[in-house]
């Protein structure tokens, strides 16, 4: 069993295809620890992170316990029927998580998962509590460390889920289009769940291009990525970081050690949601 506590940072390996292995070897050797992934045939290859892990620990004494790995289960919504599915589609909900779950261990080649996500709320409330409860029943196993949710953007269906088990991570798009989240991550942060985000760069060029985030990016000697990944995770925040670049993978991990004054964190609070 891991005890890898979540990374300030994780790795994301949606759309790595067939390079996903040689990315998240390469994404590990730069200094990340979190790998995030998904029984999802058609964005992800969660098998060729499983052979990662493999070359990881084989060849580079990194051991699976050393590292923070989330997967998730992915309803028939989110999965492409044209593929091999990870469960049959007309069995229960239960089962379905249960054999993605099931699948899941098998291809990242561990019994410990340390983190499950429902990949988002399902096609009724029902239905999602259902699937919620057997991510309960597999965190009081011990076979997984925290629970939550993906694409989740009101605030009812979290209190649902809380009611049933404690929520400990959302992930969701944090970027300018939707306001940067704030209702969700203000929750989060007052209910001591972990808010990770994905399009954290891709989505915000504007806040990139901003010229008081130019100014802090300089005043702290960094790249204009790095102050953005450094800035979020000062408001609490997760980023995912999916490049492709051993540049770009850098800006992730030296982030981590940007330390930004609470009055340049106000500026870009101010600039953001003010």
């Amino acid at each position: 069993m891991s005890t890898v506590r979540m990374p300030k940072i994780v790795y994301g390996t949606a759309w790595k295809k067939e390079r996903t292995t040689e990315l998240v070897v390469q994404a590990v050797l730069q200094g990340f620890r979190g790998i995030d992934t998904a029984c999802q045939p058609k964005h992800y290859r969660e098998e060729l992170v499983g052979e990662a892990l493999r070359i990881l620990q084989e060849k580079h004494g990194i051991r699976r316990e050393d590292l923070f790995i989330q997967t998730k289960y992915t309803p028939i919504t989110g999965q492409d029927r044209s593929q091999p599915l990870p469960y049959d589609p007309a069995a229960s909900i239960t089962e379905q998580v249960r054999t993605s779950f099931a699948r899941s261990q098998k291809n990242l080649g561990t019994a410990f998962i340390d983190s499950l996500l429902l990949h988002s709320p399902l096609d009724t409330p029902e239905a999602t509590l259902e699937a919620w409860r057997v991510l309960h029943e597999l965190q009081q196993e011990g076979k997984v460390g925290l629970i939550g949710i993906s694409n989740c953007y009101r605030i009812r269906p979290l209190l649902a889920l809380g009611r049933e088990a404690p929520v400990n991570v959302v992930q969701n798009r944090w970027f300018e289009g939707n306001g940067w989240d704030k209702d969700i991550l203000d929750y989060c942060n007052s209910n001591h769940i972990q808010y990770q985000s994905f399009w954290t760069l891709t989505g915000s060029p504007s806040l990139i291009r901003h010229p008081l985030l130019q100014d802090i990016a300089l005043k702290y000697e960094c790249t204009p990525a790095q102050a953005v990944y450094a800035i979020a995770e000062s408001f609490g925040v997760v980023p995912l970081a999916g490049s492709t670049s051993e540049k770009h993978m850098l800006d992730g991990i030296r982030a981590e050690d940007l330390h930004l004054a609470k009055e340049d964190s106000d500026m870009i609070r101010g600039l953001i949601w003010e």
